[in-house]
């Protein structure tokens, strides 16, 4: 059983051994699985969810800016170029914008999975995960993100590294 809210601008980090169900719970505050029992309710529509799941969600075949642009166009972002020009340039990723994803290192995929996740500006951050693969520099980038973030958007992050997240998290 499980019972928790989540209030606008909170952080809620989620933490447990492998196999305990954080990556199932954020994949059903996505909307993504139907509960096989009780309810959940996510105020948050599905265009203000940002998604990041193990699998970076991203097309190895298209560059950086194809993909993001075909994320862009999707969630019919105005003034999507400059979105993603300012994202990959924040994640370290600008010089390798034209490249294939399939040549990028793992660590290279997931900033750019995060840009993907960040690129509608959402309400709500589903992170699963968010520091794997990351090098000390990526993971510095995202804790500066993260910071960022922290009280304007809804973070729920789900970490093997809780103590990395709890300058974020809320107390009530």
């Amino acid at each position: 059983g499980l019972d928790f809210d989540v209030e606008r601008g909170d952080c809620l980090v989620v933490t447990g051994p492998n196999g305990s169900g954080k990556s199932t719970l954020l994949a059903l505050c996505a909307g993504l699985l139907v509960p096989t029992k009780g309810e959940i309710e996510v105020a948050a529509g599905r265009n203000r969810i940002g998604y990041l799941a193990h699998e970076p969600l991203l097309y190895r075949e298209l560059t950086a800016v194809e993909n993001l642009d075909l994320y862009g166009r999707l969630y019919r972002i105005p003034e999507r170029r400059e979105r993603i020009g300012m994202l990959l340039e924040r994640f370290g990723l600008w010089k390798a914008r034209g490249e294939r994803v399939a040549f990028f290192s793992r660590g290279m995929v997931q900033r750019l999975a995060l840009c993907r996740t960040l690129l509608h500006d959402p309400d709500l951050l589903l992170l699963d995960e968010p520091f794997a693969g990351l090098d000390d520099a990526g993971a510095a980038l995202l804790d500066e993100e993260l910071r960022t973030l922290a009280g304007a958007r809804t973070l729920v992050v789900a970490t093997h590294e809780p103590a990395r997240l709890a300058p974020l998290q809320t107390n009530h």
